[in-house]
């Protein structure tokens, strides 16, 4: 019987994390630098980027990811990709801003787009590549006030599989992280536009609404889903491409 290599082990190969200077990014960037790649910080927060970069001894970028001509200015010799910037916005439907909108999808789903395009002539070169796309339940599930973020993650979705049919031949995987609600500034500072959506006490929000569908009733933690994103770069991960694995306590099971 043939052994299946278990190793995580990045030495030699670079990183692009978008996204990296808070939350999920930001445990992506450590965890991946820990196990030897070379990490570029991709984020619009100058501060958070060189604070990021400065903590796993990688490169800081600080790029506008609703502006298309800004991903230029990054690099292209890149192994492992993980498409992770995101922002959210609550309200109904015919409320809900154009600009706002547009501006989801360029950031979580045009820019997503741009950066694979970018990378994976190198990752074809090399024979080798991993492409990591931070998408969430809501990339398979629906919720109400939530039509920019819920289409962008659908998007998202399509985009990844797309990459994996046609990164195959070339050893380079693309799959989907999913995860519920997670402990990020993104989940965090929405707390009080649910309240005003739902005309609920901002402290019954994460309860009521946010753990609402979730057996596991707690906030999943950030280096939960990095420690999945690292899992799928391994060289045991090289068959498993084209899918999307939730980490969202039990949400999407019910």
């Amino acid at each position: 019987m043939t052994s299946v290599p278990t190793s995580t082990g990045l030495a030699g190969r670079a990183a692009m994390v978008s996204g990296a200077g808070s939350g999920i990014g930001r445990a992506c960037a450590r965890l991946l630098a820990d196990a030897g790649a070379k990490v570029h910080v991709v984020d619009r927060d100058a501060g958070a980027a060189e604070r990021v970069a400065g903590e796993v001894g990688g490169w800081a970028h600080v790029v506008d990811l609703a502006e298309p001509g800004s991903i230029g200015r990054l690099p292209v010799e890149i192994d492992v990709l993980v498409n992770n910037a995101g922002l959210q916005h609550v309200a109904p439907l015919p409320e809900f801003s154009l600009a706002v909108f547009s501006r989801v999808q360029q950031v979580m789903v045009t820019a997503p787009f741009l950066l694979i395009r970018r990378c994976v002539p190198h990752m074809y070169a090399r024979g080798w590549g991993r492409i990591v796309n931070i998408s969430s339940v809501h990339g398979s599930r629906a919720s109400a006030y939530k039509a920019a973020y819920v289409a962008a993650k659908h998007g998202l979705e399509g985009l990844s599989k797309v990459a994996a049919v046609e990164g195959a031949p070339h050893g380079v995987t693309s799959n989907c992280v999913s995860p519920g609600y997670v402990r990020t500034p993104l989940v965090e500072n929405q707390i009080e536009a649910q309240a005003r959506a739902h005309r609920l006490p901002a402290e019954e929000v994460l309860e009521r609404v946010l753990l609402d569908r979730t057996p596991i009733r707690r906030l999943i933690e950030p280096d939960e889903v990095a420690a999945l994103v690292l899992w799928l770069c391994g060289e045991h991960a090289r068959s498993l491409t084209g899918a999307s694995l939730p980490v969202d306590g039990g949400w999407t099971a019910t």
